[in-house]
Parts: structure tokens; sequence; C-alpha cells
């Protein structure tokens, strides 16, 4: 006896809700479309909450400020800058020796490759450049901080930053693969 299928009512009648309903006052979040974990068919999505309080690219990515590629493009950056910092850490001569401290973690592949990748993308950037990306993706700060610690005030010196932080994501775009080069000089037939 053939099985009866499912119809689509019985089907919507087990999705529930799992939203967050009650978040803290100072919330600041965005919606996102994620795959489900709990998922019975591969590819099904639900839409979750990103927390973009002290997050200034997916601020950046969810106030449609830059595109997917710009914000994969932050999000190898960053990813890079924690591998290569989980390294040796320099000896502290004021500690006290002990003989069953753990030994230093040697550097492993990942770590290099890391560097090597931020060490690119530091030339790619420039000295000002690396500097600004430094500031947004890995201190949090944001174009008025960046401004304020630089000795510059006024809109147009933020927009200036902004501008300059997008030319950056754009080459880290391009340099970790999440976009292609421009050409140049190609006309329309």
């Amino acid at each position: 006896m053939p099985r009866a299928k499912r119809s689509e009512a019985q089907r919507s009648a087990r999705i529930h809700n799992r939203k967050a309903q009650d978040l803290p006052l100072n919330a600041e979040v965005a919606e996102v479309e994620v795959d489900d974990p709990l998922a019975l068919e591969p590819g099904e999505k639900i839409v979750t909450l990103r927390s973009i309080r002290n997050d200034p690219l997916a601020r950046l990515h969810s106030h449609h400020q830059i595109d997917e590629a710009q914000f994969r493009g932050g999000r190898a950056f960053q990813d890079d800058w924690e591998k290569a910092e989980r390294g040796p850490r320099a000896v502290d001569p004021t500690r006290e020796y002990v003989d069953a401290s753990p030994s230093r973690e040697p550097i492993t592949e990942r770590q290099r490759r890391a560097v090597l990748r931020l060490n690119r993308a530091s030339r790619e950037l420039g000295a000002d450049g690396a500097v600004l990306v430094h500031e947004v993706l890995i201190l949090g700060l944001t174009m008025e901080k960046i401004a304020e610690r630089r000795g510059l005030s006024g809109q147009r010196w933020m927009d200036y930053l902004s501008k300059r932080f997008r030319e950056c994501l754009d080459r880290l775009a391009l340099m970790y693969g999440f976009a292609t080069p421009r050409r140049s000089g190609v006309r329309a037939g």
C-alpha cells in the first residue's frame, strides 16, 4: 500500500516561530537568512536576528551600505586576524617560572598562511588603509571615533573615511576572491 504524502497544510502546521520576541532594551539587531539547523530538507532557510551593536561590518551590511563581496572580504580579514593572533606569546620575565607550565604552542601552517595574507592585505591597502581597516574591523570603532582619534572633525571627513573604508573592503574582496577586477576601457558595442 503506497504511503500517503503530507499535504502542505499538515507540513506548515508543524512549523513554529523560533524568533526571539523579547529583546533587551539596548539591543540592536538585524534580520538575516541562514540555513535551518533543524531542517528536514537540505537547503531550507530561516530568518534569524543578528546583533549588530558591536559589529560595524554587520551594521554596514544590514543597512545595505556595503555589498555581499565587501562583507565577506571583511569577514575573511577578521578570520585571518583571529588565526594569526592566537600564536606564541612573548615571554613575560615578571612571571614566576613554574615547572609544570605548558610549553608554548608552535606556529601552525594555518597561522602562517593567515599572517602571509594579512601582510599582503597590508601592502595592498597601504599604510592608511591598513590602519583604517584595523580600526573598524578589529577594534570596532565607528567613523566618528576614528575621525576624533585623528583630530579630524566634520561630516566631510567622516564621509571621506567611510568612502575610503569601502574602497579598502573592495580591495579585500578582490584579494580574498569574493569579487573580480573591473575591466577598464571596455566599451559597449
